[in-house]
């Protein structure tokens, strides 16, 4: 993940006169397009302020071979965060840095380049090279009239282009297509997109406004409405539209960019600070504590560790192996689960065995009731390999819960999250760390499409409240029996009863897709693969 070994400083500009020619012709070309391209005409637009995400319906895995479309954050330290098989060529993570770190960009496509390896970019314009990234030059040591904000890599040349606040553009070994430099905006640019043949880009304002250069085209923007939270990050799928995010996780579609679902109307601790396109099919969205949300056929690879040292300001999609990260424990781990049957409740005595790093503990026995009385010992006993977990069931409520749309039985999950959250918070247990959802049977209702809107209001609860990763406890061919073809971007606990935790690994996902089963696609992270004789009879679990 982070290392402190490879970072490259941001040198002395070697092409000032370049950007500042650019910067000069933008207050020209800005001018003259303003018009044109201003934040004053709406295209179409798909947005919602309340959708749930979308459902993932994909029943083939992505393959591990190069060429998955994964991704890498950046925080505002410096910190890099690989995801999804792309390798980690560096970062500034724990290096003194003149000024934030406010972006990130990749050599995906660049001619000469093997999609390894990316650049980012600090406020006071330096810029930093990792992998086959090479330096261009940056505004490092520059006086800049307002602070940058982001980057683009440019396809055709292999050079990139920064920008800052006040629409100024800088390019390095990319041609100059424009900038709104001396242009007074109506609210600051938070991002520059490229266009996928590099003869183009676009800036993206705060309010939404939309400005085109080059052969990059104008398809609708948001500068004439009233926003319920601010722009954050944009994408462009395939030149043809693209997608705007706001901090609450509205997601804004354009053109033929296609709407996949949003946080919109969800309740979220950490504001959404950047997204990234899965081309062709889906998009990510992160928030500032590195929580990724996958929605269409954009694969769920992980999220930034819970505690983090700096606040993730950007993201970037390259071509991975498609092998999650696993956020709950190092590969190859061993240890425990536990519940209230296994402690001696109320007395919670009993002696847990030790030596394991694996500590999975329930918090509740049911939705929104039966919570554990032995929490607080067996968290003690899970240690700093704690996670919890939910016995989920099913009920329905008439609270409307966010982004839950009115929908009962998604309330009734939600307020089953918040209820284990609260709960553990009472008995002294931090809740910031990974959940399981424990889906087996229950008292499920035979309309498996109310049965996931339970668990998803219960997904949404959790990572409303900042939980950065939440995944589903099941069995091989138990799912689709209670949720149908639900196949939510999250991560598997799964449960085979093999003793070959290895194969269950490896094997879990297409042993019950030849069965009919269609499992969750954050890949197998757990395995809960036998039943220990330890004197208290725990089940054995073992990190994929």
């Amino acid at each position: 993940m982070r290392s402190k070994d490879r970072s490259n400083h941001a040198m002395p500009p070697l092409r000032h006169n370049s950007a500042r020619l650019g910067r000069a012709l933008g207050a020209l070309l800005g001018a003259l397009l303003a018009v044109a391209v201003g934040t004053v005409a709406l295209g179409s637009v798909t947005r919602t302020s309340s959708d749930a995400p979308a459902r993932h319906l994909s029943h083939i895995a992505p393959a591990a071979t190069q060429g998955v479309p994964s991704y890498w954050t950046v925080a505002s330290d410096g910190g890099v965060f690989n995801f999804g098989g792309l390798p980690f060529d560096g970062s500034m993570g724990g290096v003194k840095l003149a000024a934030p770190m406010v972006g990130i960009a990749p050599t995906t496509g660049l001619s000469g380049a093997n999609g390894k390896g990316y650049w980012t970019v600090a406020s006071d314009g330096g810029v930093f090279t990792f992998g086959d990234a090479p330096f261009l030059g940056s505004m490092g040591g520059v006086k800049l009239n307002k602070p940058m904000v982001g980057m683009a890599a440019d396809p055709a040349t292999g050079g990139y282009w920064t920008v800052a606040s006040d629409g100024g553009v800088f390019a390095f070994d990319a041609p100059f297509f424009g900038s709104m430099g001396a242009v007074k905006l109506a609210e600051p640019v938070v991002s520059i997109v490229a266009t996928p043949d590099g003869r183009g880009y676009w800036l993206f304002a705060a309010d939404g406004g939309v400005f085109a250069f080059g052969d990059a085209g104008f398809y609708g923007s948001l500068g004439n409405l009233k926003l319920q939270a601010p722009i954050v990050g944009a994408t462009s799928p395939d030149g043809g539209g693209y997608l705007m995010v706001g901090s609450d996780g509205g997601v804004f579609a354009f053109g033929d960019a296609t709407y996949y679902g949003s946080l919109g109307g969800h309740a979220l601790v950490h504001p959404v600070v950047a997204m990234a396109s899965a081309d062709p099919g889906g998009y990510w969205l992160t928030d500032s504590n590195g929580a990724v949300t996958a929605f269409g056929d954009a694969g769920y690879f992980g999220s930034a560790p819970q505690h983090i040292t700096a606040p993730v300001v950007g993201m970037a999609d390259g071509p991975g192996t498609g092998v999650a990260t696993n956020g709950a424990y190092p590969s190859g781990t061993f240890g425990y689960d536990i519940s209230r049957f296994q402690d001696n409740p109320p007395a919670c005595t009993n002696t847990l065995p030790s030596g394991h790093t694996i500590g999975i503990v329930q918090a509740t026995g049911a939705s929104n009731g039966s919570p554990n009385p032995c929490l607080t010992h067996e968290a003690q006993w899970a240690g700093g390999g704690l996670n919890l977990y939910i016995f989920m069931t099913y009920g329905t409520d008439t609270t409307d819960q966010p982004g839950c749309n009115g929908d009962v039985a998604c309330n009734w999950g939600y307020e089953a999250g918040v209820y284990a959250i609260q709960y553990a918070q009472a008995q002294g247990v931090t809740p910031l760390v990974t959940w399981w959802l424990d889906i087996e049977a229950a008292n499920w209702s035979s309309d498996t499409a109310e049965n996931d809107q339970v668990i998803l209001g219960a997904i949404n609860a959790l990572r409303g409240a900042g939980v950065n990763n939440v995944g589903i406890y099941t069995s091989p061919l138990t799912w689709n029996g209670i949720a149908g073809d639900f196949q939510p971007a999250v991560p598997l606990w799964v449960a085979w009863y093999t003793n070959d935790p290895q194969g269950n690994c490896a094997n879990a996902v297409s042993y019950a897709a030849q069965n009919g089963n269609f499992l969750p696609t954050g890949g197998v992270w757990v395995t809960q693969y036998t039943n220990m004789a330890n004197g208290v009879s725990l089940d054995g679990d073992y990190a994929c």
